[in-house]
């Protein structure tokens, strides 16, 4: 072809502009939005028992909605979230918090960017963790934690008390995402949406990483700025969401999100 090319710049913004007009978001209250990000957690096998957690800040200063503890995420339902204060006091719903849930008051009180946090110890994640290795990003999909996944290297033990979230957050630093060594990894988004997007993305990278080490050793990372950009792109909002409600409309065949307990 002849046609001069253009500018990526020029696609970007098309682009942008289309998915801006032709992706239109569900709208979902907070309760229901969790428990669908529960049942993508599931449908990715991420469960860990009741090791998994998931948070979102609540409109009340200093609190914030969680899965009451006792729960898996394959059956949390919308009335299943309860929501607690800054000593894990239940102001709304009934049960109580997961008391490890305790290290997300440290990281929402340092990030106030922060809307939801999940965390879990899901399989392939928990392999980089056992073996205290930081993610290498080194393929597309990993993009989305280019330079945006945080390493602890050592574990703080169980997180119930309150040295532990000091640790973890500052260890998190400004990253929306950290492996914790000997332990499990976290995420943390502008939205319940974008923390369940890295975690899928995450567990991804983790199995991409491992199975690729074992097959050819050592990683190459994909040029830092290609890097960047595919960053910046593949978290575009509305690309977040709408593959958000896609995974939503995934988990239909596990189990209806109404209560039958």
């Amino acid at each position: 072809m002849d046609t001069p090319l253009r500018d990526k710049s020029y696609f970007d913004e098309r682009a942008t502009k289309e998915m801006a007009s032709h992706l239109q978001h569900v709208q979902r209250d907070t309760r229901e939005t969790m428990a669908f990000a529960c049942r993508i957690l599931a449908m990715t096998e991420q469960e860990a028992g009741l090791a998994g957690q998931i948070s979102v800040r609540s409109e009340r200063p200093g609190a914030y909605w969680t899965l009451r503890f006792g729960l898996g995420f394959d059956e949390a339902t919308p009335e299943d979230f309860i929501e607690v204060d800054r000593d894990l006091n239940t102001l709304s719903g009934q049960g109580m918090a997961n008391p490890a849930t305790r290290f997300h008051l440290w990281v929402y009180e340092a990030r106030p960017d922060v809307n939801s946090i999940i965390h879990t110890h899901s399989p392939w994640a928990t392999v980089l963790a056992t073996a205290r290795q930081p993610l290498v990003i080194s393929q597309m999909d990993m993009t989305p934690l280019h330079n945006d996944c945080a390493f602890l290297g050592e574990w703080p033990g169980v997180p119930i008390a309150d040295q532990e979230g000091v640790i973890i957050s500052k260890a998190l630093g400004d990253k929306r995402a950290i492996i914790l060594a000997h332990h499990g990894y976290l995420t943390a988004g502008q939205s319940c949406q974008e923390a369940t997007y890295l975690s899928v993305y995450l567990e991804r990278a983790a199995r991409l990483q491992v199975r690729a080490q074992a097959a050819f050793g050592p990683l190459t990372p994909v040029d830092d700025t290609l890097a960047a950009e595919a960053h910046d792109y593949l978290l575009k909002p509305s690309i977040v969401n709408a593959t958000f409600d896609y995974w939503s409309r995934q988990t239909q065949g596990i189990a209806p999100l109404t209560k039958t307990r």
